[in-house]
């Protein structure tokens, strides 16, 4: 990674941070008694850094990230396993999507590294995996299977269409 992609990242993560906590933590849609929406964007921080950053450094960022998160959400510990299992399984994602000749050593999940339809399965997987996990985790039981599918498809949806458009509003070079 050179000076200008870490610089990137960097910023990107402090501003997904501070979104995330300024803006995102106030949206919450109820539908009746049953369904909550929230938007997680967050996991955008880990999902975006370049493909081949180092396993070991993936859990500490999600780590890091996640337990911020935490003393912000007043959670205990929700946001940091969710995350930090979102980037241990981030590697098998993108493994799973690899194209036929491979990855470049300093490729990074975009859109226009990547291409649109990548990039949405690449989100898509992640993202849906992310969300199902948190509010299987914040529910910490399956006896509420409904509510948790319910919480996951809607807050799937609201937030892979909030991501979507801040893609495309804040494209960058890495």
């Amino acid at each position: 990674m050179n000076r200008s992609s870490i610089q990137t990242n960097v910023i990107r993560v402090l501003l997904l941070f501070v979104a995330q906590v300024l803006i995102f933590k106030q949206i919450t849609f109820s539908l009746g008694g049953f369904a909550s929406i929230h938007c997680l964007i967050y996991p955008m921080a880990i999902l975006l850094l370049p493909v081949k950053t180092n396993r070991s450094v993936l859990l500490v960022l999600a780590f890091l990230f996640g337990i911020s998160l935490d003393m912000f959400y007043d959670s205990p510990g929700i946001h940091t396993a969710t995350l930090v299992l979102t980037a241990y399984l981030r590697q098998v994602i993108i493994a799973f999507l690899e194209p036929f000749d491979g990855y470049n050593m300093d490729d990074v999940p975009t859109i226009k590294k990547m291409g649109l339809a990548w990039f949405v399965s690449y989100i898509i997987i992640a993202l849906l995996l992310h969300i199902f996990v948190y509010f299987s985790i914040e529910a910490f039981s399956f006896v509420y299977f409904f509510e948790i599918f319910l919480n996951t498809i809607f807050s799937f949806i609201f937030s892979f269409v909030t991501v979507l458009i801040l893609t495309f509003i804040f494209r960058t070079k890495y």
